[in-house]
């Protein structure tokens, strides 16, 4: 996993057993651009995983992720993803980086307060972000573990938002759907708690996480016989 540097690019990597998200300053800005900036430094957290009850004040980095597990991933563990990233920081560029050995397929399917994107190897790459846009993907992610022939593990993160060596709150949605109609959810990891939700609903199960620090999330499920 690499370390957040100083560097001349704002970095951002996205979970689902993709990557994580970082936030490191751009190397020039304008004298307001800087100002609001470091403004904001207040709101870094510095210590582990801390979930919230409640949100902070203004909105902040908002991750969708829709999974869907299809028949064959049960054998390949490749799964369909869309993900949607809203309330992005203003940054003249950055980039939204995936693990390029669990990422295929990858394309913009919409953006929002955005000047240029555009898909590059394993990333999205982004100029002129205004504060509050929004930018959708669509890939394959290989995130489904196959534990043994009827257990399977569905790996989501690291997530963070990360100002050198602290942290920004972000909220984390996923949404999975099984298409593979013999599966069923057997439990999480972390358990559910304040600030980490989870529902189970014929033929989905979704989660809300609101944290600051880094996340990984486990979700488990098991083969059953049809009747």
């Amino acid at each position: 996993m690499a370390r957040a540097v100083w560097s001349n690019r704002n970095r951002f990597r996205a979970g689902v057993g993709l990557g994580l998200l970082w936030l490191a300053p751009a190397w020039a800005w304008a004298t307001s651009e800087e100002e609001l900036f470091w403004k904001s430094i207040d709101q870094v957290n510095e210590g582990q995983l801390r979930f919230l009850e409640q949100a902070p004040d203004k909105p902040v980095h908002h991750l969708h992720n829709h999974i869907r597990i299809r028949p064959d991933s049960l054998k390949t563990g490749w799964v369909k993803l869309e993900q949607c990233h809203e309330h992005l920081d203003a940054f003249p560029r950055s980039q939204i980086v995936y693990n390029a050995d669990r990422i295929r397929r990858l394309a913009i399917t919409r953006h929002q307060g955005i000047g240029q994107a555009w898909v590059e190897g394993p990333s999205i790459q982004l100029r002129e972000t205004g504060k509050g846009a929004s930018i959708c993907i669509r890939a394959e992610t290989r995130a489904l573990e196959i534990v043994r022939a009827d257990r399977f593990t569905l790996h989501n993160g690291p997530y963070m938002r990360r100002f050198l060596d602290g942290f920004y709150p972000m909220r984390v949605s996923l949404q999975v759907r099984l298409d593979a109609k013999d599966l069923r959810y057997a439990g999480s990891q972390p358990a559910p708690q304040t600030g980490f939700r989870v529902w189970q609903e014929p033929g989905q199960v979704r989660y809300e996480a609101l944290f600051e620090g880094i996340l990984n999330t486990a979700l488990q499920f098991e083969r059953v016989p049809e009747p």
